[in-house]
């Protein structure tokens, strides 16, 4: 194990997506060698073992929220990696309580650590952290946007006991609307040619824009003659080949017996604390309900903590996993620290096939009191404290067909796909998006979007249809597709 003595390049973790399939691999080979080998069989899992390659790195953990798991893991892996930690786990105490905004705090904080941790309960704080952040930040849970590092704990859980990912089929039940750490699991379920098989509580299911972008942009279809409702990644081209590792999956094509093995179940808590109080009977899981045929070697994990909807009685269970799964956190963190702070020689986060960066810049870029805001109003571009750093931010995704087209907040992924486009300069509007395309990119350096003809009308725009953008527009700018 050697230190790099370059200095690499800053790179944040916001989304599980902002890694590729081979750095979550990488991240993986790193984690496995941080393990101690099990020499006392009796002791029911491995724990990571301790190191010095941190020695003269500091590691700030920053939450607005409770934890306990993610917190201390994180801490807990830079101090058996060598380094040292500092902590703002109290927002009381911090100067959040007397209106600090967060990216002050972000710029505050990263002159005293080499590494930030963040979590925060609005949807997109962590993308917000980032942009103003001149060291790395990781998103350790930001609303109910995603939780991109318990995914990563998750799917090393996963690949412990069944050594692959691609052809597991995966239960996800309970709360999968309000739960981050559902959001970002899926999408790496997907990615890895896993097939999931939601299970939500009533009223619970996957958020729309988590389901669609499942659907349309990981290439999964539901398959509804199957005893349970499941996704499956098929062999088309994935919607950003520099992210994602070239796909070799095929359409699963199992007998009914192999489609109804359930490989792992994935239990969520209700998020009390983002849907308000529980109006109805929630999902239990215990040795009852895991009793079926379907689940005789399903792994069982849970991300933590519970408060009902899994029985201690199963603790003794050998399909348990959700402790296993908590202790992972900190070689799989430990990995990841060092990744990004490139203390491994020959590996590391910084490396991207060219353009990636580009590929990442919102297409859309207006003042936040310009245009259409995220629909989302947990977002943090509704946070008026953030109100001087935020802006209305959105990439442009292809949707199905060539000249459908939906904006997606750069903070909270949130998908809109009812809008109009207008020029500031000329002031007319337009729902023919076709009409401001070029054909080498889309340029909104003169375009604005509103929510619909309506709003634009009353800010002073005419409809015009079939409005040419030759000559009207600036420098290119890169969509996001």
């Amino acid at each position: 194990m050697t230190r790099h003595t370059k200095k690499p390049a800053t790179r944040h973790v916001v989304s599980i997506n902002d890694l590729t399939n081979r750095e979550i691999e990488t991240i993986f080979e790193v984690a496995q060698s941080y393990l101690k080998d099990l020499a006392d069989k009796s002791y029911p899992y491995r724990i990571a073992r301790s190191t010095n390659v941190a020695a003269k790195h500091l590691l700030a953990t920053v939450f607005y929220e409770p934890s306990t798991r993610t917190r201390l893991s994180f801490e807990s892996a830079m101090l058996r990696l060598g380094g040292q930690t500092i902590t703002s786990a109290d927002p009381n105490t911090s100067s959040a309580a007397k209106g600090e905004s967060l990216a002050d705090s972000a710029r505050v904080i990263s002159n005293y650590a080499d590494i930030i941790v963040i979590r925060h309960p609005r949807d997109g704080a962590a993308r917000l952290a980032a942009e103003y952040s001149n060291v790395p930040v990781v998103n350790g849970g930001d609303g109910s946007h995603e939780h991109p590092t318990q995914t990563l704990c998750d799917l090393f859980t996963l690949k412990q006991k069944n050594k692959s990912l691609k052809g597991l089929n995966v239960t996800i039940a309970g709360d999968l609307k309000n739960s981050r750490t559902v959001h970002s699991f899926v999408y790496a379920l997907a990615r890895f040619g896993a097939h999931i098989a939601p299970m939500p509580a009533p009223g619970m299911e996957l958020p729309p824009h988590v389901d669609r972008r499942l659907r349309e942009e990981f290439r999964c279809t539901f398959d509804a003659d199957g005893p349970i409702g499941a996704f499956y990644r098929t062999p088309e081209e994935p919607h950003q080949p520099a992210l994602f590792s070239p796909p070799d999956f095929e359409i699963y094509r199992a007998n009914k017996e192999q489609r109804e093995k359930i490989a792992a179940v994935y239990v969520t808590r209700f998020q009390k604390e983002r849907a308000g109080e529980q109006d109805q009977p929630y999902l239990k899981v215990d040795a009852e309900f895991l009793k079926e045929p379907k689940f005789s070697r399903a792994s069982v994990l849970h991300p933590l903590p519970r408060v009902g909807e899994l029985s201690a009685s199963f603790d003794s269970d050998v399909r348990a996993m959700y402790f296993q799964q908590a202790a992972y956190g900190v070689p799989i963190r430990m990995a990841l620290i060092s990744l990004m702070l490139g203390l491994w020689k020959g590996k590391g986060l910084e490396l991207f096939e060219s353009g990636f960066e580009e590929s990442r810049m919102p297409a859309y870029d207006q003042p936040r009191s310009e245009g259409i805001q995220c629909a989302n109003s947990k977002c943090i571009v509704h946070d008026d404290a953030e109100a001087q750093y935020v802006r209305n931010k959105f990439h442009l995704v292809k949707a199905g067909t060539p000249t459908r087209y939906i904006l997606r907040c750069a903070y909270c992924e949130t998908d809109i796909d009812q809008f109009v486009i207008a020029s500031k300069k000329n002031r007319w509007f337009t729902p023919e998006l076709a009409a401001v395309f070029k054909p080498d990119g889309l340029n909104f350096r003169d375009l604005v979007a509103f929510s619909g003809e309506s709003e634009a009308q009353k800010r002073g725009y005419h409809m015009r249809r079939h409005a040419s953008a030759s000559g009207q527009h600036g420098v290119k700018v890169g969509t996001h597709d």
